[in-house]
């Protein structure tokens, strides 16, 4: 496809979401306000993220594939010459499955709330909200400027913030000010560490300070930018013991914001280590490595014992709970995977971070329809005499859930099972210069805590899709148990393009994996091939 054609394609990708935000909040013209004023907002939400995805996968089918580790669609515009600061955007192997996962997530949050607007305050505020964090996502996987990617990953805090605290369930004020408080304490270390590389390096741009591969900095600056920048975003990502906000923010948080936290704003963090730590701070990077990889390994047994200890019986878990707390066992994967410093290991982190976003994305999506349901998210209540059973009261639901639980416990065949085995198989031969048989010692560990994430997951299966009493003959059960409605038509709309995406990317890992091997590679290499 024609340069001119990816620059444009790559800009309304960015641009879109930003326009939509503000057109939301504009009195709707009158031949398109309709009967339902809020009916229609909704509908332009569905509008403009169907628009950016056409966009984002036209973009994709433009992309030379042949040369995924060449930066695609540039458009280059000096912004603040004093500063020299340069609005760059630019899309690789690397960035371009983010930017479509982000699309297609949001599309689907759209479209799912079109027919299910979580209740709180007005549509035109939800809409603008959800664009706005569409916006500044989409920005941040394509922007190759540091002080512009710091600005993209600000700008996803605030609408964030006020999703969860407008239209959150219980607790809302506390999870969104916790939500807030550790992401921006996040964001203010992270750019003492954007700044310092972009002042000694002498530029801001990603791509010059990649290919410099540190050479511009001096081996202390490096120390204190690697921290920096990976305490900053460790935050966002998270990695023990840095998650505790998470939970609450999940917990509390509207279905469409739950899936929008886990599918991609989780990947901002993971995907700064690889953009901008290991590229421009090397030493840095492999100084700290075994410390991000037990802190990792740590998360991925804390994440998978909180689970287990939420799934039993008369704990009173909350399952919304239990898959936030899933998220901290399986970006501790993603982490690991990072923290090999070897091309196996961070393309089993990029392809985990794409198969958790579809997985656990279904996964909240499914949560939330069942708390639609039954009014409850609390494990026991779900599984009791008068609980879920969706087997027999809602089969598709039901078979529903124990594919994402399955996918999420990473079943060979689906998405989930490729990241973390390449993610083990990095610590199983790590970077030169990393402590073998420390990594070794990561990787059993990594290995239990996919045991211990079947145990739970299962569990849950067992306790949601089954029951914990199984049901016996007689109209006292019967009338226990009323009717659950099954999958209605905007679910299936919503939820089908995931459990496609996550059985194709099981089958034919090779699709992902030939996008993000040789933008690896060059990145590691420091740009240099």
């Amino acid at each position: 496809m024609n340069h001119t054609v990816l620059q444009y394609l790559l800009a309304a990708v960015v641009v879109l979401p930003l326009l939509g935000s503000v057109a939301a909040l504009l009195p709707a013209p009158p031949g398109l306000k309709g009967r339902d004023p809020g009916q229609a907002v909704l509908r332009h939400g569905v509008t403009v993220a169907g628009a950016v995805l056409v966009a984002a996968v036209a973009l994709a089918a433009g992309f030379d594939h042949g040369r995924p580790a060449t930066m695609q669609a540039q458009t280059d515009i000096s912004w603040i010459p004093a500063l020299n600061i340069r609005v760059h955007l630019g899309v690789d192997g690397v960035s371009l499955p983010l930017l479509v996962l982000t699309a297609l997530l949001t599309f689907l949050c759209a479209v799912y709330s079109y027919r299910k607007m979580p209740a709180g305050g007005s549509p035109k505020g939800f809409v603008s909200l959800l664009l706005l964090l569409e916006g500044g996502t989409l920005a941040s996987f394509a922007v190759l400027d540091l002080m512009l990617f710091f600005l993209a990953f600000e700008m996803t805090l605030i609408p964030m913030y006020f999703l969860i605290n407008r239209w959150g369930g219980a607790e809302r004020e506390r999870a969104a000010w916790r939500f807030i408080l550790y992401t921006l304490l996040g964001s203010v270390i992270m750019l003492l560490g954007l700044l310092l590389i972009g002042v000694k390096g002498g530029t801001f741009d990603m791509v010059a300070l990649a290919t410099d591969n540190g050479s511009g900095l001096s081996h202390t600056t490096q120390l204190i930018a690697a921290l920096a920048l990976i305490a900053g975003l460790a935050v966002k990502a998270p990695m023990w013991p840095l998650h505790s906000w998470l939970p609450d923010a999940h917990t509390a948080a509207p279905t469409v914001g739950s899936v929008l936290l886990a599918g991609v704003l989780l990947k901002m963090g993971t995907y700064g280590l690889v953009r901008i730590v290991l590229p421009m701070v090397p030493e840095g990077a492999h100084t700290f490595a075994p410390y991000l990889a037990a802190f990792a390994v740590v998360g991925i047994i804390y994440g998978s014992l909180a689970c287990l200890a939420l799934a039993r019986s008369g704990a009173g878990g909350d399952l919304k709970r239990l898959i936030a707390y899933s998220s901290v066992g399986h970006m501790g994967f993603i982490l690991l995977g990072i923290a090999t410093l070897t091309p196996t290991g961070v393309n089993g982190a990029l392809f985990a971070n794409i198969a958790h976003g579809l997985i656990t994305g279904l996964l909240f999506f499914l949560v939330g329809a069942l708390k639609d349901r039954s009014g409850t998210t609390d494990l026991d209540q779900l599984s009791g005499v008068s609980g879920a059973a969706l087997y027999g009261r809602a089969p598709r639901l039901g078979g529903l859930l124990a594919f994402g639980a399955v996918a999420s416990l990473g079943l060979p065949g689906l998405a989930g099972f490729w990241g973390e085995m390449l993610a083990m198989f990095g610590a199983f031969e790590p970077a030169d210069g990393l402590s073998r048989p420390a990594y070794l010692t990561y990787m059993a560990l990594a290995g239990f805590g996919t045991l211990l994430t079947a145990a739970y997951m299962l569990i849950v299966v067992r306790r949601v899709c089954m029951g914990d009493h199984p049901e016996e003959p007689g109209a006292e059960h019967a009338a226990a148990r009323p009717a659950l409605a099954d999958v209605h038509g905007y679910e299936y709309a919503a939820w089908s393009p995931l459990v496609v995406l996550t059985v194709l990317a099981g089958l034919w890992p090779a699709a992902l994996l030939g996008l993000t091997d040789p933008a690896v590679q060059q990145l590691l290499a420091g740009g240099n091939r």
